[in-house]
């Protein structure tokens, strides 16, 4: 039996004597990119009805009601794909995925204030500096993405949808800026 297996077994070893630890961690992090969801929420709803309402849009800008439960939804797989990495074992490979994985969610945390509240402050100005902010998440994702591959494949898969819906929300946010900057 090589090396890896014999890891691989204490490894489920050790889940099964640790349940509520597993448990632990996961309810931590879908309490963490939940969290980041609230900010988000909070930072959108004065201004949903308010400059962003009478904004200038593309034909294919989704109603806003879409944004919110679809944004749930890859906040909650997201958490559990960053957890699925939490579970292997201690690893320099694992460690940085975690850490790209926070900052791209620290990242994400900032783009909703800086999308609808700077516009508040500052005009369309604040458009191009989101627009900016979101493609340095579009690339932290991306490598988040590459961290995840190398510890779990299955949880590195699961991020390609927050991926491919952030570069939606980068194209509607250039958009954005473009007809109202």
């Amino acid at each position: 039996m090589s090396s890896e297996g014999i890891n691989d077994s204490a490894l489920s070893v050790a889940r099964r004597e640790a349940p509520g630890k597993d448990m632990a961690a996961l309810a931590g992090f879908l309490v963490l990119a939940l969290s980041v969801a609230a900010v988000a929420s909070l930072a959108t709803w004065s201004s949903v009805d308010g400059w962003y309402a009478h904004a200038h849009r593309t034909l294919w800008n989704p109603p806003h009601q879409v944004f919110g439960p679809l944004w749930t939804v890859l906040y909650s797989v997201m958490a559990v794909a960053a957890w699925m990495v939490w579970r292997q074992p201690a690893s320099r490979e694992r460690t940085i995925a975690l850490r790209t994985f926070v900052g791209q969610l620290a990242l994400n945390a900032a783009w909703p204030p800086l999308f609808f509240l700077l516009y508040d402050a500052v005009g369309g100005v604040g458009l191009w500096v989101s627009l900016g902010w979101i493609v340095l998440l579009d690339f932290a994702v991306l490598a988040t993405i590459v961290f995840f591959w190398r510890v779990s494949k299955l949880a590195s898969l699961m991020l390609f949808p927050y991926w491919t819906w952030l570069l939606f929300a980068t194209a509607l946010n250039a958009s954005l800026a473009v007809m109202n900057g």
